[in-house]
């Protein structure tokens, strides 16, 4: 289980368990519970067979199976419904699943990694997540701080990002443009640092040089802030 802030890099943190894993050769599989309707995420979890509703013309693997020998992750698990969360406890205990529709039970090898912005903890003691889903995800549990807590991390990413959106001309950033993404909160974490720099590279253009001016109001001045 990953919990962090939105915009925080949960999907990037099980992106490189997936890599360092024995699972590695095969690709992750992603889905966003946060986006997907009741029952359109179980079919789109669990399959379905042809039959099982009006626009069921053909059976249909779910993502379980596309995952198989290899990590399913789902981002916003605190967003899935009570029957899918059953339904999730369930794999996660039996390692077995069916498709909507279907009477067949099959058996699955995935290893999920799940996450939430939202405190499932908390969710749990107020009745809107099961408890029994919650303690079996929390059995590891990897917290990503927000940005304001690890600023010392804001250079490497300044620096990485400004790679990223190079485009073949070599960037740099002011010392003073640094301050100032320093001395920001971050209410959007790595996500927000990702749009600004890119917003910046282009209004740089081909001088290359990042200044402060290129960050424009969406960063407050705080000349006051401790870096």
């Amino acid at each position: 289980l990953i919990q962090g802030e939105s915009g925080t890099g949960k999907e990037m943190v099980a992106q490189a368990l997936h890599e360092s894993s024995a699972r590695s050769s095969r690709a992750m599989v992603t889905v966003d519970g946060g986006t997907l309707q009741e029952t359109l995420f179980e079919s789109e979890i669990f399959g379905h067979e042809r039959g099982a509703f009006t626009s069921a013309d053909r059976s249909k693997k779910g993502l379980i199976e596309e995952a198989e020998r290899s990590t399913l992750f789902l981002d916003e698990i605190g967003e899935a419904s009570p029957a899918i969360q059953a339904k999730l406890l369930r794999v996660l205990e039996t390692n077995t699943f069916r498709r909507v529709g279907g009477t067949r039970t099959l058996k699955s090898d995935v290893r999920f990694v799940v996450a939430s912005n939202r405190n499932l903890a908390e969710m749990s003691q107020a009745g809107t997540f099961r408890s029994d889903l919650y303690f079996r995800l929390a059995s590891f549990v990897i917290h990503v701080p927000p940005l304001r807590e690890r600023r010392e991390d804001i250079p490497l990413l300044v620096e990485h990002f400004l790679q990223r959106f190079a485009h073949g001309i070599e960037r740099s950033i002011a010392p003073d443009a640094l301050k100032l993404l320093m001395a920001y909160d971050w209410p959007g974490n790595v996500r927000e640092l990702r749009n600004l720099v890119e917003r910046a590279v282009i209004l740089a253009g081909r001088d290359g040089r990042i200044r402060a001016e290129h960050f424009g109001p969406l960063v407050p001045r705080r000349a006051d802030a401790v870096v």
